[in-house]
């Protein structure tokens, strides 16, 4: 089971099929809405099986839309310890066990602020194990976090770049089947590794330590 989560982000950065996603297959997904994200959700004529949020930039027709349409709806403090989107990926995972996967749209495009407390989401001591979980899209980038091991990219459809970003200090980084390949390289720091490509359909990786993240992303 995958749950999507949509947060308060521009609409014109939504990924293009993000409304089909929404109206034709509701009913395979768990959803959840962040703040601004949950009156979105309610105008497409979701009832979000979850609300989160403070609402304080929510006007009181946006307030009620959500109070009538939300399955159920957690009241955030506007002065808190979490982001909205936080809060969010936190409660999906309390209320929400048996999702595999968490899709987080409309964490993009709008404040730079917002954008890396999004990227850096799983760095986090209480987010880290949900990283494999976690996933950002947007209308050019899908963004995915990995834990150290070794794993298998499957091209996206349309994407033409291909970035790993380590988020802390990497070991043993090591990139097959990419146009610029590693062996075991380390970073003490964290560094965006962009404008790799695929060669094939896949493309594989390895690292021994630390937290990556990768991009697909295309012009």
């Amino acid at each position: 089971m995958e749950a999507n989560i949509l947060v308060g982000g521009p609409k014109q950065f939504w990924p293009a099929n993000f409304e089909q996603l929404a109206t034709k297959h509701a009913q395979d997904f768990i959803w959840v809405g962040a703040d601004q994200g949950a009156v979105a959700l309610c105008e497409l004529g979701i009832s979000p099986n979850l609300a989160i949020g403070d609402f304080d930039s929510a006007s009181s027709r946006d307030q009620f839309l959500v109070q009538v349409r939300a399955q159920k709806i957690i009241a955030a403090r506007s002065e808190k310890d979490y982001t909205d989107t936080q809060l969010a990926v936190l409660m999906t995972e309390k209320y929400f066990p048996q999702v595999d996967k968490i899709n987080i749209y409309g964490a993009t495009g709008g404040r730079l602020d917002h954008l890396l407390a999004n990227i850096f989401l799983v760095l986090g001591p209480e987010f880290e194990h949900l990283a494999a979980k976690v996933r950002l899209f947007d209308c050019q980038n899908s963004v995915s976090f990995y834990l150290p091991g070794e794993y298998q990219l499957l091209k996206e459809a349309q994407m033409t770049y291909l970035a790993f970003i380590p988020l802390t200090a990497v070991k043993d980084l090591s990139l097959f089947n990419t146009k610029y390949r590693l062996a075991k390289a380390k970073f003490n720091r964290p560094i965006s590794l962009a404008s790799n490509e695929f060669m094939e359909e896949k493309a594989h990786f390895a690292f021994s330590e630390g937290i990556v993240c990768v991009i697909q992303s295309r012009d």
